[in-house]
C-alpha cells in the first residue's frame, strides 16, 4: 500500500526579530487546509444598541472574543490555534478613531506566542468601517495540519 507523504508546517521567524509572527509558512506533504471567513465579536451587552461600541466592548475585548470564536470553529473542524498559519487583521481606523494596534496586540498574545509557540504569518490593515458601527475588529484564518 502507498502512504501519502505526511504533511510538513514549516514556521520561518523573522531574522533579529522578537515579533510572535512568522515572516513565512510553507506547508507541504498531505494535509487538511481550513480556511475560516472573517469573524466579529459576539455581543458582550445585550442591553446595549446593537450597532454600538458598548455592545462589542473595546479592541482589546474584540480581539480576545474574536479570536475565542476562531478558536470554537477551528476547534469544530479538528483543527487549533497552533494550526493557524496565515491570519488577516481588519482593525478600523479613522481620523476620530486610529487604529489601536497596542490594545489589538494585547489580545492576540493570549493566543500566539507564550504558552502557543506557533506563530502565523499575519497582515493588519486599518479600514474605514466594518460592517456593523460597533466592530472594530474582523480577523479570518487559514490553517493547516496533518492529514493523518
Amino acid at each position: 500500500a502507498h502512504s501519502a507523504p505526511q504533511a510538513e508546517v514549516g514556521r520561518h521567524p523573522i531574522p533579529n526579530s522578537t515579533l510572535p509572527i512568522a515572516q513565512a509558512v510553507t506547508v507541504t506533504g498531505n494535509a487538511t487546509t481550513g480556511y475560516v471567513s472573517g469573524q466579529v465579536r459576539p455581543v458582550v451587552n445585550k442591553d446595549a444598541d446593537s450597532q454600538s461600541l458598548q455592545a462589542y466592548g473595546d479592541v482589546k475585548t474584540q480581539t480576545v472574543g474574536v479570536l475565542n470564536r476562531i478558536k470554537g470553529i477551528l476547534d469544530g473542524l479538528g483543527l487549533g490555534m497552533g494550526d493557524v498559519v496565515k491570519m488577516q487583521v481588519f482593525l478600523v481606523h479613522t481620523a476620530a478613531a486610529p487604529m489601536d494596534f497596542k490594545a489589538f496586540m494585547e489580545g492576540y498574545t493570549q493566543f500566539f506566542g507564550g504558552s502557543q509557540p506557533n506563530l502565523p504569518a499575519r497582515s493588519v490593515v486599518g479600514v474605514a468601517s466594518l460592517a456593523n458601527p460597533g466592530f472594530l475588529v474582523e480577523i479570518e484564518v487559514i490553517a493547516v495540519k496533518d492529514s493523518k
